[in-house]
């Protein structure tokens, strides 16, 4: 089934605050990675954390090393690898930034946190953490990885 561009229904204010809503995310995505720029000293791994961060925020349907590779053009996965496993930066400093940054963008003395454990269902057994053990998603006991997950929650967000 094909549309002609003149069937598409979207009215001049709905494209300009999907526009807005666009740039916005991108400013604060550009002045999260520039917060975050003195945690990494290489210029190459400063953008490989911005194309790893985009990858997790893409579309792409499992965010594994490979799928991440594929969803930012890469031919192989090493890039992702040396980031996650051998490049040299401290994940507690940058833990700390992140949650200065939350602190400043939701702040809410009635904030909370949400913590939530989901299932993974899986069909075979090579993942990490791959085990029959219940899973909620599936109501069950079946062969699945269990990820915990926090949150914040605020009035502006999460």
């Amino acid at each position: 089934m094909t549309f002609a561009l003149s069937e598409i229904a979207l009215s001049q204010p709905e494209v300009e605050a999907d526009l807005k809503q666009l740039e916005t995310w991108t400013n604060d995505f550009n002045a999260l990675m520039t917060r975050l720029a003195p945690r990494f000293k290489r210029a190459e791994l400063r953008e490989r954390v911005k194309d790893h961060l985009q990858g997790l925020f893409s579309s792409a349907e499992c965010k594994n090393s490979w799928q991440l590779a594929e969803q930012l053009g890469q031919s192989t996965l090493y890039g992702i690898q040396h980031l996650l496993g051998r490049a040299q930066w401290s994940a507690d400093a940058v833990r700390d930034d992140l949650q200065t940054y939350v602190n400043e963008a939701l702040g809410d003395p009635e904030a909370v946190f949400v913590v939530d454990e989901t299932g993974f269902l899986k069909k075979g057994d090579h993942s990490a953490g791959v085990q029959p053990q219940y899973s909620g998603t599936a109501h069950q006991v079946k062969n699945c990885q269990i990820g915990v997950f926090l949150g914040y929650a605020a009035r502006d967000g999460c």
